[in-house]
């Protein structure tokens, strides 16, 4: 292994924690395996030399054949009980650097998260980390075995005849130089692979999760050609690769073996001329026979080792990537709960979105904020709820920089509901008591029927208890709102934020959630995003977002009289309503 796969190897070593002791046990086991399978070779020295010698002693014959039987099984056992703790500390060490993975990706500002394609960041979490598994379960017992057995025949052979001992390594520097021509440009085909991988996942996730919008617009020629395409390179990267190593593999595993072509004739030739006895040159036969096998097995891992090296620098890449930096306790007093935003800067992919943002949000104030699309609204309010950091400028809550305030706590008193939510493979209760996970029935339900959604709800199949299916597709996207919405009432935090929350509910249900949420909110803080203008004129504040920018403050009265965008946004607001109303 070369010195970055060195650092791969020990850095995955680091990530098993107390489960180290196991990968230890497994090295320890091995060699009491190796040994057990080394001995026998000295016993059968033993019974052919008594055989050539004339012996008939059949006590020392069985006796012989019986060590070789509890050897046999004591190899068997250690090698087994090897097998088990690697697997045991590997499984572990899987488990912590997942869980290490999701956290960081918690950790981790949303957009450099949402940046990355949801395919790729799936591969790397579940399939590629899977696939060291087989590689670091085996490689410390294989390695062990492998390394020490041939390494300890050989000197055995070479005490007996070096010149046979040699003759048994004359086809290893053949078999390497055709391993050498197949590893040749291995980076280069391996990379290939990894990116078309890559490239499939993100292509695959797209297709499956658009299927209903490549139907409606007719696009499903086009896309499926996308993921053909994607497909047949994929196959095509791995199919070249091979295709170009297959006839040096064949070479180096049928040549490195073949020991025979070398022993047999030169020992042969020594025996003729009395230079070694028959039973010295039968039992360095062998010795021999097997004697390069397990090297060639411990170099079939030099392809998983490369692969693990490429899989441990993604895998540190999302642990080792910036995270918001926040303290882990609380060591300044949050006085109250008043926002302040003062000359907030933000930007997301090199392109400034926010420019100078400066508002009070007073503790149990309702506020809104409205605008043309694009403009940055949800943006800010990402940045309140913390899922973004700031520029520059800051914000704070109750006098404390939320940079200062650690993340689980900030995140307790913020309820953030936005119009794409995501509900889990769960059941209808279960996705709701998420905001409380200890609500009991009654509460839970008691929140959805405050929220609307407790009618729609009992006719389901199984009521609270039917399972929404993955994303929540089993349910509407006003559904889906509404149980979000619940979700976030039942958490009954400080700070409510609803991101255009009931753009997929229908108006006959948004009243109901309008009036059942500002029961809820009764002297909370709360922030709504909003296209529809009326459900916010009665904000104690509304901030006028455009290109960035506030453009204008003031309440519903007090924007109209100054005649700006908001007056000119109300008046297409109230045309579109005339027009619905007409209809």
């Amino acid at each position: 292994m070369g010195k970055d796969q060195n650092g791969s190897f020990i850095w995955l070593l680091s990530q098993s924690g107390a489960r180290k002791g196991k990968f230890i046990a497994s090295v320890i086991l091995a060699a009491f395996s190796m040994i057990c399978g080394i001995v026998p070779y000295y016993f059968i020295a033993r019974i052919v030399k008594d055989l050539l010698a004339g012996s008939s002693n059949q006590r020392d014959y069985f006796l012989n054949c019986a060590v070789i039987l509890l050897l046999w099984l004591g190899h068997s056992l250690f090698h087994a009980l090897s097998t088990a703790n690697s697997h045991l500390a590997t499984f572990h060490t899987l488990a912590v650097i997942r869980k290490k993975a999701l956290d960081k990706l918690a950790k981790m500002p949303l957009g450099n998260v949402i940046s990355q394609p949801s395919g790729a960041l799936k591969s790397t979490i579940v399939e590629r980390i899977d696939s060291i598994e087989t590689t670091l379960a085996h490689i410390l017992p294989e390695f062990t075995t492998g390394i020490g057995a041939p390494v300890i025949i050989l000197i055995y052979a070479f005490v007996i005849n070096w010149k046979l001992g040699l003759a048994a390594l004359i086809t290893v520097p053949l078999g390497i130089v055709c391993y050498a021509l197949m590893m040749f440009g291995y980076e280069e085909y391996y990379s290939r692979t990894v990116r078309a991988t890559k490239a499939l996942n993100a292509v695959t996730t797209e297709y499956i999760n658009g299927i209903e919008v490549i139907k409606v617009f007719g696009k499903a020629q086009s896309s499926y050609e996308k993921f053909a395409a994607a497909a047949k390179e994929s196959a095509a990267s791995f199919v070249d690769w091979m295709r170009k190593c297959n006839v040096y593999m064949t070479f180096a595993m049928c040549i490195m073996p073949a020991t025979m072509l070398s022993v047999l004739p030169i020992g042969g030739i020594m025996a003729m001329h009395g230079t070694i006895s028959t039973a010295d040159f039968i039992t360095i036969i062998i010795l021999t026979v097997g004697l390069i096998e397990p090297l060639l097995g411990v170099m079939s891992y030099s392809d998983d080792i490369a692969q693990m090296d490429t899989i441990v620098t993604e895998v540190r890449s999302i642990l080792d990537a910036p995270e918001m930096m926040r303290p882990e306790t609380l060591t300044q007093t949050v006085s109250g709960g008043d926002i302040v935003l003062n000359d907030v800067h933000f930007s997301y992919a090199d392109q400034e979105i926010l420019h100078g943002i400066s508002m009070t949000i007073h503790e149990g104030e309702f506020i809104a904020l409205v605008g043309p699309s694009g403009s940055g609204k949800s943006t800010i309010a990402r940045l309140i709820a913390s899922l973004w950091d700031t520029d520059s400028g800051s914000i704070s809550l109750g006098g404390v920089n939320i940079r200062n305030i650690p993340l689980d706590d900030y995140n307790q008193r913020i309820a953030y509901v936005s119009q794409d939510n995501y509900l889990f493979d769960l059941s209808v209760r279960e996705n709701i008591r998420l905001g409380n996970q200890n609500a009991t029935d009654a509460e839970v339900e008691e929140a959805a029927k405050q929220c609307g959604c407790h009618d729609f709800i009992m006719g389901l199949e199984n009521g609270y208890d039917t399972v929404v299916g993955s994303s929540g597709g089993h349910l509407s996207g006003g559904e889906r709102q509404r149980i979000a919405i619940a979700r976030a009432m039942l958490k009954n935090a400080g700070i409510i934020i609803l991101d255009e929350a009931t753009a997929y509910t229908d108006p006959e249900n948004e009243a109901v959630i309008q009036r059942s949420v500002a029961k809820l909110v009764a002297g909370k803080t709360l922030i709504v995003i909003a296209h529809r203008l009326s459900t916010v004129k009665n904000a104690d504040q509304l901030y006028v977002i455009r290109e960035g920018s506030i453009a204008e403050q003031g309440t519903h009265e007090e924007l109209l009289k100054k005649g700006g965008l908001y007056s000119t946004m109300w008046a297409a607001h109230i045309s579109a309503k005339d027009g619905e109303e007409d209809v």
